[in-house]
């Protein structure tokens, strides 16, 4: 029985990087590699799923962080209106002291 040969994930991940700079044709690259084009295809698909989900990832936690901003800044600016009306305030019973 033939034994099913193994890559890493920095060899698949660099033969996908030559793939999508698009200097080489799926099938040159395959043969220099000793690989199939069906796997070439399952590691790209398997990369662009990966750099997607990342994306998601990424973009939930920007809007997170967005909401959390737009809390804090609702939040000082009524901080900033209470300290201009209380300087208001102090300010006229200044005067009338």
């Amino acid at each position: 029985m033939k034994k099913r040969k193994t890559y890493t994930a920095e060899f698949k991940a660099a033969t996908v990087s030559r793939l999508l700079e698009g200097n080489e044709k799926p099938s040159v690259v395959s043969r220099e590699l000793g690989v199939t084009l069906t796997q070439l295809k399952t590691w790209r698909l398997a990369q662009q799923a990966a750099d997607s989900a990342k994306a998601l990832v990424r973009q939930k936690a920007d809007a997170e962080e967005l909401q959390r901003l737009r809390r804090e800044n609702k939040r000082l600016t009524e901080e900033n209106d209470i300290l201009q009306k209380a300087s208001v305030f102090f300010a006229k019973l200044a005067e009338n002291a």
